[in-house]
């Protein structure tokens, strides 16, 4: 059995620490750790969602789909013999050569003697490819001498290396992102091994391939290389003249339930953006599959967001749905421009060092428990262990509950304290004594306070929680509805107890020597069941159905079957501790059904149209989200 301990700041209210401390519990279970205590309620707030792509949106499981070679094009792993008897044996053996050599991905023996292969999905997946293609021969083209090695970076976004040859020379390999490899190639080899100049006609056929490649969701990388007679010490790899060899279309397919997640963020009012390395044509391929990319959505490349000013960036943000070919900078730039041009609430994903400024600067920043690096979790708000979009959503929903929960009882703590306030005082200045005790007050603060916590503070999030708009930043947390609710039920309350205090004996025929006392303690009592029946209500602020779910929820039938236990006791058997006296039958049935009728009057006041706040304060321009009416 797992023990998660939850450390919460000093001073915190008890229905805040104890919302926040069920939700981290319950997030931890569902594969979210929450490192941050008030991120659990922000993401609750979240209007943007910047997402990355390879591992959130996908399985990060990536597989070489597709194949062009000497004007051949095949498809990957399932059509090997089609594409060794297109190509010579010269042209397999330096395509074989460059994806040994020219890798971050090793293979390694497991316990059982099988091969596994080790690095980013990428990599793996080429290696894995050129493991189905020829494999025996990895053991001896991974001793080549490498001379040089630039590893991939997210600037170039290529990965390039220098191998001797056993004849004593010098071959470079680069890959990486077709567009750029493709600017660097100058010839191609045919099928039969020959080097031939790659025409301006030629080129933009290939980049026909990588954007049909691209349309279907495919990552696109190309690899080439360069033979070099001799390289001195300060001399870095090759930069141009190189030979272009083949195109990869590597798939990574759409997690299953990510499309289902984005559309209950967009009916929750969430933007999700996506934000990628990839080409572009790739990008709104899953972006679409994903159901991020709309119709009235747009899709641009990084460098784009440098290139435009404050005026044109301030039109173009609200139609963003898709970053392709981006760096960490310009996440970090469509964070902090949607944050202060639109005061969005920004949740963002990362996983590289990189990320590591913008996952700081946003609202929440979200890093993944698997891919993702130390620094990245180090400066993360949440840890998604799983990787997934899904989870992303989850932690919202239940960042929406605690909001909505705390709400819900400071609903009810404000009406129990408004009511007790005001007839103490009323009955003290008029009568000049007190209905209710010392002893009397202590009880209802306890079921105001500490049962009154555990009771609506671990409500459990519901769909409807999904289907209404963010709460924009610095608006007022009590709601015209939450102020209609308590002042309703404030009223009934006091007229009940006003009607006691001073008609109370005479309507009820109470003429026994104990007459105050008995009095006094029915007050006391019909003021209890008030708060119970209350209780009750405010699990709903704006549903009359009150009941929906109150069965699965536990807690909350432990402890109002519990605060009616204790009151019977206190009223029936604490008469000289808590200055009460015993009730019959009858006032016990007055009690109640004064407190029940509080269910009635929550009715009748959730029928009353609220005035609705505008939720959304966004310039024009910016998509509105409709807004569910603060009515029934």
């Amino acid at each position: 059995m797992a023990i998660v301990v939850v450390a919460v700041p000093e001073g915190l209210p008890l229905a805040v620490t104890l919302s926040l401390a069920f939700a981290m519990k319950k997030l931890m279970s569902d594969k979210a750790l929450v490192r941050h205590l008030a991120a659990c309620e922000t993401m609750g707030s979240a209007s943007c969602i910047c997402t990355d792509k390879t591992g959130t949106l996908t399985t990060n499981h990536m597989i070489v789909d597709k194949v062009w070679i000497s004007d051949v094009s095949v498809n990957g792993a399932t059509n090997i013999n089609k594409l060794k008897a297109a190509t010579s044996e010269s042209v397999m053996e330096i395509l074989i050569q460059g994806m040994f050599v020219n890798t971050g991905s090793e293979v390694v023996k497991g316990d059982d003697g099988k091969r596994n292969i080790l690095g980013t999905p990428t990599e793996a997946a080429l290696l894995e490819f050129g493991l189905i293609l020829q494999g025996d021969l990895y053991d001896e083209y991974n001793k080549l001498a490498r001379v040089r090695v630039e590893p991939f970076n997210s600037v170039k976004k290529k990965m390039s290396v220098l191998i001797q040859l056993p004849n004593g020379g010098l071959r470079s390999f680069c890959k990486g992102a077709s567009e750029i490899i493709l600017e660097q190639c100058d010839t191609v080899l045919n099928s039969e091994g020959n080097i031939t100049p790659l025409s301006e006609m030629q080129k933009q056929n290939i980049l026909n391939i990588i954007n049909s490649f691209a349309s279907e969701a495919l990552r696109t990388l190309c690899i080439a290389f360069k033979d070099v007679n001799e390289i001195s010490d300060d001399q870095t790899i090759p930069e141009d003249g190189y030979t272009l060899i083949a195109l990869f279309g590597i798939k990574d397919p759409v997690r299953p339930g990510v499309r289902d997640a984005v559309m209950t963020c967009m009916a929750a009012g969430i933007k999700v953006r996506m934000v990628t390395g990839d080409n572009i044509n790739t990008a709104k391929a899953i972006a679409k599959e994903c159901g991020i990319l709309t119709e009235d959505g747009i899709a641009i490349e990084g460098r784009e967001l440098h290139d435009k000013s404050t005026d044109e960036l301030k039109e173009l943000l609200p139609k963003i749905e898709v970053m392709a070919r981006s760096l960490p900078m310009d996440k970090y730039k469509l964070v902090t421009s949607l944050e202060s041009m639109y005061q969005e609430v920004v949740a963002v994903t990362g996983d590289g060092t990189n990320d590591a400024p913008a996952l700081r600067e946003s609202d929440i920043g979200l890093a993944m428990g698997i891919a993702g690096t130390e620094v990245a979790k180090e400066n993360a708000d949440v840890i998604i262990m799983d990787d997934n979009f899904s989870t992303i959503v989850n932690v919202a929903r239940w960042g929406r509950a605690v909001y909505l929960n705390i709400q819900k009882f400071v609903q009810f703590q404000l009406t129990v304290n408004i009511v007790a306030l005001i007839v103490n005082f009323v009955s003290a200045c008029i009568v000049g004594i007190a209905p209710l005790t010392a002893v009397q007050l202590l009880w209802v603060n306890m079921i105001m306070d500490t049962l009154g916590a555990l009771a609506l503070a671990t409500e459990p999030p519901n769909d409807e929680m999904m289907k209404r708009p963010p709460v924009r930043r610095g608006h007022s947390f009590i709601t015209r509805v939450m102020w209609r609710n308590i002042l309703g039920q404030g009223l009934y309350q006091l007229l009940v107890l006003g009607t006691l205090m001073f008609a109370g004996k005479r309507i009820l025929k109470i003429e026994d020597p104990y007459a105050d006392r008995t009095v006094n303690t029915l007050i006391f009592n019909s003021f209890v069941f008030c708060q119970v029946f209350n209780e009750i209500n405010s699990r709903e602020m704006e549903k009359i159905n009150v009941f929906r779910g109150i069965f699965k929820n536990w807690i909350f039938i432990s402890i109002s079957t519990a605060t009616v236990l204790f009151q019977v006791i206190i009223v029936e058997f604490l008469g000289t501790f808590a200055n009460t006296m015993p009730l019959s039958w009858e006032l016990w049935l007055v009690s109640v059904i004064l407190g029940s009728v509080s269910m009635i009057v929550a009715v009748i006041l959730k029928c009353i149209p609220v005035e609705s706040r505008k939720t959304d304060d966004r310039p024009h321009g910016y998509e509105l989200i409709p807004e569910e009416p603060e009515t029934v």
